[in-house]
């Protein structure tokens, strides 16, 4: 069971973060189901078996629940750091792992992207504790010497090759290698 820090400020009881966790996954389902168009907070609320009412306290809307749903993917992933290998190693296998994260599933991969680019304050929050993590990954995988024009090229480049998988113009498979050859050429400037 995943506790957010959303979930701490709110205090939510056992039975209520048994509920969120229903909510979440009927989400996804729907979003396997019906895309990020068709999938709405009261379907998933009827899936999850609450009522919308029960939902809306929880999530302020369709992309504040997607957004949750890429959000607790990301936060499932294990840690990548080979121990002993050179930065470029330990980069490509961090990006691998973060490009990865959802190509099995493209569909709910596409209506979370979607979700997560809304304007709401929720959703906002959600995407600052997302790049905070991505940030934390790849300067722990760059090591102790990360150059700070590297580590901001390299956020960049994943989140616009996610952006890009998730509107359909790049493959999640193909997201590693193309930025395993960025990081090649940006680790190789390196002084």
């Amino acid at each position: 069971m995943t506790v957010t820090a959303e979930d701490s400020r709110r205090r939510l009881t056992p039975k209520q973060v048994a509920v969120v966790e229903r909510l979440v996954h009927a989400a996804a389902d729907e979003a396997r189901e019906l895309g990020y168009e068709g999938t709405t907070v009261r379907g998933a609320a009827k899936r999850a078996g609450v009522a919308p009412a029960t939902a809306y306290t929880y999530f302020a809307s369709k992309d504040h629940l997607l957004a949750e749903v890429l959000w607790r993917r990301m936060d499932g992933l294990g840690e990548t750091q080979p121990e002993g290998a050179s930065a470029l190693h330990r980069v490509r296998a961090e990006l691998e792992v973060l490009g990865l994260f959802m190509a099995d599933d493209p569909v709910l991969a596409a209506a979370c992207t979607t979700a997560l680019l809304g304007s709401g304050p929720e959703v906002r929050a959600i995407r600052v504790r997302f790049g905070t993590a991505v940030h934390r990954r790849l300067v722990a995988a760059l090591g102790a010497q990360a150059d700070a024009e590297v580590l901001e090229a390299l956020d960049i480049a994943w989140s616009g090759a996610m952006l890009w998988a998730g509107m359909g113009h790049l493959r999640f498979e193909e997201v590693p290698p193309v930025l395993g050859r960025l990081a090649a050429r940006l680790l190789e400037r390196r002084p």
